[in-house]
């Protein structure tokens, strides 16, 4: 670790509020938080945060749980045999998923500052799912009042963990959104009144209203007035449909949590509710520049023109997307990070995945140094961790000594002192970014009319 200015007693780090970039030594540590962890209890531990008047429905939820989880095994990877032998293989570590003290020990091996935190601990066996499908694994579905019953039990352990470290744990409350509104809206404010900063809506709706329905604004309203970021996570998708085959299932992947994201924008939820924050979690970032340049064409081929089909949105969708959408993303690939002035570079918040095997951990270290060794220290420091502070709301300052004692250098992830020649570089692609504004893929005269 390189001893640097911002590491003394105190701080000389000068960090800005906006989603500008923050003027730091560029010797400084690297302030990291992963946007996308797990953790959970082992799910008969779950009892006691039920209410007394659902022990039956989970007594019954967890005999069960042998017939969900050889579904599970059929239909999805959650037995594949390289998956179960990394779960046995870091076994100790993976105590963290709900053990404070031992989380605390791999965050700091990772050099992680602070964490923002989703259900499910482990996926190899679903063993740590919240009661009553009220996670991640939508094959343990449960009606709209056992749900909500489920999530709150969650979301008051989750409140718990949290409490033993709040400046490093952004705990993401579960919130059945497709329950009765002023349930759902109830259980917002009391999340936020419990410590949690952040809200998980299902990906899909099953037999509830889609979230174009104006029966949400209440909900969307109540996260933008507590200043809770809603997000959807990968892990959703009517899996026996895809009969086994891994393939379907992981070219779908991403696909489930990304779709409420074009729900909200053309239906000018993001109009209505400006100060809502939307975020996608786990389904990487690949997807979203040609999703953005295709929902920017058809919104612009259109513009201005009386009778658009479009007229919810007073602006093109990547305003909105800047304005209030990000990607957390597990282990971006370098054909990701590559295509970052597309999709926004404020707009990439990089996540561990801890303690799921296919994040980071525990080698998080040597990861960040492959992916990010030639990238602007600049850009490093938003992606890995000043861009998510901004949208979860951390205290920087606070967290500073935090990178101060655990965090990589850029020397450590090997980027040269000298950010000239990593500038020219990248100058190319970072004027030409969204290349679709540029006037020349918008040959649409008499579009529409």
């Amino acid at each position: 670790m390189h001893a640097s200015p911002a590491c003394g007693i105190t701080s000389n780090v000068s960090f800005r509020t906006d989603r500008g970039a923050a003027m730091t030594d560029p010797t400084d540590p690297y302030l990291i938080i992963s946007a996308a962890c797990h953790a959970g209890l082992p799910t008969e531990r779950y009892r006691p945060y039920l209410e007394a008047g659902h022990h039956r429905a989970f007594d019954d939820f967890l005999g069960r749980r042998d017939a969900r989880r050889a579904e599970a095994a059929r239909y999805g990877a959650r037995h594949h045999t390289s998956a179960l032998k990394w779960y046995e293989d870091n076994e100790e570590g993976l105590r963290g998923g709900w053990d404070a003290g031992r989380r605390v020990k791999e965050l700091d091996g990772d050099g992680v500052a602070a964490e923002v935190v989703f259900p499910d601990a482990g996926t190899a066996d679903g063993g740590t799912a919240p009661p009553f499908g009220a996670g991640l694994d939508p094959a343990a579905g449960a009606d709209p009042e056992t749900a909500v019953a489920g999530a709150r039990a969650y979301n008051r352990w989750l409140a718990e963990f949290c409490a033993t470290d709040p400046e490093r744990h952004c705990g993401v409350a579960l919130l059945p959104a497709g329950a009765e509104t002023d349930a759902v809206v109830a259980e917002v404010h009391r999340a936020r009144e419990s410590g949690l900063g952040a809200l998980l809506i299902p990906a899909g709706w099953d037999d509830a209203a889609p979230y174009h329905d104006r029966r949400y604004d209440p909900v969307w309203a109540a996260a933008a007035e507590t200043a809770m970021p809603v997000l959807t996570c990968a892990g959703a998708g009517p899996r026996p449909e895809h009969g086994g085959h891994l393939g379907i299932q992981l070219s779908e992947a991403a696909w489930w949590p990304a779709r409420p994201l074009w729900f909200l924008l053309w239906s000018g939820v993001f109009e209505r509710h400006p100060g809502l924050r939307f975020g996608v979690v786990g389904a990487g970032c690949w997807w979203l520049p040609d999703l953005l340049w295709h929902m920017d064409r058809l919104y612009l081929g259109h513009g201005g023109r009386t009778g658009s089909p479009y007229a919810a949105l007073k602006r093109s969708p990547h305003e909105y997307l800047d304005r209030q959408v990000f990607v957390c993303a597990t282990a971006p690939s370098r054909h990701e990070l590559a295509r970052r002035y597309e999709i926004g570079v404020d707009n990439i918040l990089w996540g561990s995945g801890f303690p799921h095997p296919e994040g980071t951990w525990p080698h998080t270290r040597e990861w960040l140094r492959r992916a990010f060794h030639d990238i602007p220290v600049g850009e490093t420091r938003r992606m890995l961790g000043e861009s998510a502070a901004e949208a979860f709301g951390f205290d920087k300052r606070k967290l500073t000594r935090v990178a101060c004692r655990i965090g990589p250098t850029p020397d450590d992830l090997g980027q040269p002192r000298n950010q000239a020649p990593v500038e020219a570089s990248w100058r190319r692609a970072r004027e030409t970014g969204r290349h679709w504004l540029t006037g020349f893929d918008f040959p649409f005269v008499g579009m529409g009319e």
